[in-house]
């Protein structure tokens, strides 16, 4: 079994992993394929709403000002809208990524 994943009463052959809680309103989601050297915007921003970014394979960098945080496939992490930052693949091979953005 994977770290982190369990099979819940009554599946069989299904692991499952929770990724996040309650967290407000979804606004949007997508799918993000990230290249070597990808990822943006090229300088860091804000804005109003939050984004939950899911990594589904690969490795995703996010900055945050002047601090980073890594996420590993099959982990997520929640980016406040009003700190300044941006997401980058942290990999030589190519990065998948759902972003959801929430109110």
């Amino acid at each position: 079994m994977k770290e982190g994943f369990i099979t819940p009463p009554a599946h069989v052959n299904f692991e499952a992993k929770p990724l996040f809680g309650a967290m407000g309103e979804i606004i949007d989601g997508a799918i993000a394929y990230m290249t070597l050297n990808g990822g943006g915007p090229t300088e860091q921003h804000t804005h109003e709403h939050n984004h939950l970014f899911i990594v589904v394979e690969g490795e995703a960098k996010v900055l945050l000002g002047d601090k980073e945080v890594i996420i590993h496939k099959n982990e997520s992490f929640l980016v406040e809208g009003n700190i300044p930052h941006s997401v980058w693949n942290n990999l030589e091979t190519e990065t998948v990524m759902i972003g959801i953005s929430v109110k």
